[in-house]
């Protein structure tokens, strides 16, 4: 193998979190990030795969606990509940451009 790969815990939660950030922002799209983990995952060295796993299954379990606890309070907000219903069917492809520092780094997803 040519490149290496570091298999860190830090190293994968800020994978998945950029990916996140890539989707939410709208430069990614869904055969991206499949195409993208499918690339990550390549680059791991067999040894360190189990390792890898682990990681990468505890970070996708704790952001997805924090969606669904974001998700169950949300009714429970002032004012949340009552406004006009938008699926996201409804909302644009790509939210406007911002030169926010949020911005620059899911560019180097």
């Amino acid at each position: 193998m040519g490149q290496e790969l570091s298999v860190s815990y830090q190293a994968v939660k800020t994978k998945v979190h950029r990916l996140m950030d890539a989707v939410v922002e709208g430069t990614k799209a869904e055969s991206d990030v499949h195409a993208c983990i499918r690339r990550w995952w390549s680059l791991v060295q067999p040894s360190d795969r189990t390792v890898a796993r682990r990681y990468l299954l505890a970070v996708l379990e704790r952001s997805n606990a924090t969606l669904n606890a974001i998700g169950a309070e949300l009714p429970e907000l002032e004012g949340f509940a009552t406004a006009p219903d938008r699926s996201s069917a409804n909302l644009p492809e790509a939210p406007m451009e911002s030169n926010s520092p949020a911005t620059a780094a899911s560019s180097l997803v």
